[in-house]
């Protein structure tokens, strides 16, 4: 195991600094044992961390948040693919990743903004979830189930003003709960609470996008959305619906780079 490696922290689904999501992304040359990426995670408290490792001219990537490795990731994604694209191999407009689970994800350059190829993920009607209600201490107008349980409001200002309990949330057992409504001045809104995985709000998230965007597209018909996510750190969506395939865009902006002492 090497004695030090990099670690670059980048604010992903932003336009400036101290906005979007902060994603740590750790470059090797091969995957560390599980326990010291977890333990590397934790310890970066982020919503998650991302290790890549080259494939030929691809790479594998795997994200860890602070308590678990998960299986699909949006937000360390794309800070993954700005950081190969504009520091680490400049040259390149596009790159290609592969996940534990077997998912291959390109990313493609344009300007300032990195669009990713990510796996729709439609969620069904789930009728009433009472306790998804009392959880978040509102009542939606509708209720859905996929990989998290999504609640839908009638207005924006009904997400942005939920204080969920996030000791219920956690209680119910999902992966998250996915909050949305119709947006202001962008197409949709959304907020994701997961405190099961060590994160009680995630700031941006992408991976929540691949369910959102098939949900949108149908409601609104139309396949090029802009979407916000109205967290605290808030951030922005560009968003197109594929059928079998979305793509989810975004900027992003480098804090910090350094290194870790094992």
């Amino acid at each position: 195991m090497p004695a030090s490696l990099p670690l670059y922290q980048i604010d992903a689904f932003a336009d400036r600094l101290f906005a979007g999501n902060p994603a740590a992304v750790c470059p090797l040359d091969a995957w560390l044992p599980e326990r010291v990426m977890q333990d590397i995670a934790t310890e970066n408290n982020l919503s998650e961390t991302a290790y890549m490792v080259p494939r030929g001219n691809d790479f594998d990537i795997r994200w860890f948040t602070p308590k678990a490795e998960i299986e699909l990731a949006g937000h360390p994604t794309l800070a993954a693919a700005y950081l190969i694209l504009t520091r680490l191999q400049p040259s390149r407009a596009t790159v290609r990743f592969h996940s534990r689970k077997g998912d291959v994800i390109d990313v493609v350059r344009d300007g300032d903004v990195f669009s990713m190829d990510f796996p729709a993920r439609p969620a069904k009607p789930a009728g009433d979830l009472p306790a998804v209600g009392r959880a978040l201490g509102a009542d939606a107008a509708e209720y859905l189930m996929g990989r998290d349980a999504v609640a839908v409001f009638d207005r924006e200002e009904q997400v942005r003003a939920l204080a969920p309990d996030f000791g219920k949330v956690a209680a119910l057992g999902y992966h998250g709960v996915l909050v949305t409504a119709p947006g202001r001045d962008c197409d949709f809104v959304s907020r994701f609470f997961v405190p099961n995985m060590g994160i009680n709000e995630d700031p941006v998230t992408g991976s929540t996008h691949c369910t959102l965007i098939p949900f949108w597209a149908a409601r609104l018909g139309k396949d090029e959305l802009f979407a916000r996510q109205v967290s605290a750190r808030g951030g922005e969506i560009f968003c197109r619906h594929r059928g079998e395939r979305v793509t989810i865009g975004g900027r992003a902006v480098l804090y910090m780079e350094g290194r870790i002492f094992l």
